[in-house]
């Protein structure tokens, strides 16, 4: 009984080795077309994020007309510092208030 079993073993593996052989070869053929696809995508994508900056990538600059003094800004533009002889937001919250709006071509707001 253990002959037969034996037998019919080698019997399976030597009528699969050809098939299974041949189906390696073009799995692993798929795998590395796949992986070559997969590796190109990403090597243009980082190529492309790290390109650099320039002008087109930048937002284009406007002239600032209107400020509010609060937390969110970041720079006091020079109308403000001008009106107001000021030249830090802090200085300029302390003396005006938060929120105060200032605009281009008119006179600072009143003083708190």
């Amino acid at each position: 009984m253990a002959r037969t079993e034996s037998s019919l073993d080698d019997i399976v593996l030597k009528a699969m080795e050809g098939v299974v052989a041949r189906a390696s070869r073009s799995i692993a053929r798929v795998i590395s077309r796949m992986v070559a696809e997969r590796l190109e995508a990403e090597l243009r994508t980082r190529a492309s994020r790290a390109a650099p900056r320039g002008p087109s990538r930048t937002r284009p600059r406007v002239e600032i007309s209107r400020w509010v003094a609060d937390r969110r800004a970041r720079r006091v533009p020079n109308f403000v510092i001008e009106a107001t002889g000021l030249k830090t937001k802090k200085a300029i919250v302390a003396k005006y208030g938060d929120g105060v709006v200032f605009e281009k071509g008119k006179p600072a707001p009143k003083a708190r």
